[in-house]
């Protein structure tokens, strides 16, 4: 049997979750949804420039879950910013 998945405790929901390249009409983007908890995982570890320890503790997780949190974030943004993609943030298991 599967171990059930905690909720990830987040600061709070973001103001703007919706981000598209300038001049590019929206029907002719592809879209990448961004969770809550990796939007949070970015604004801890890169904006705050915590400790992925420190971070991992914010959030009531454990380090390596922070850590996957962290590179799944950087992927879809990246992927988002190099080939023109809009980002959506929405979803995922979190608490305030």
């Amino acid at each position: 049997m599967v171990r059930p998945c905690n909720y990830r405790h987040v600061h709070k929901e973001p103001g703007v979750t919706y981000f598209k390249p300038a001049g590019v009409p929206l029907s002719n983007l592809s879209e990448i949804v961004l969770l809550v908890e990796e939007f949070e995982a970015i604004r801890l570890k890169d904006l705050e420039s915590l400790e992925q320890e420190e971070c991992a503790t914010k959030m009531n997780i454990s380090q390596p879950t922070f850590h996957r949190l962290l590179l799944s974030a950087r992927k879809k943004i990246s992927d988002a910013i190099v080939n023109g993609k809009a980002i959506k943030i929405k979803g995922g298991k979190y608490s305030l």
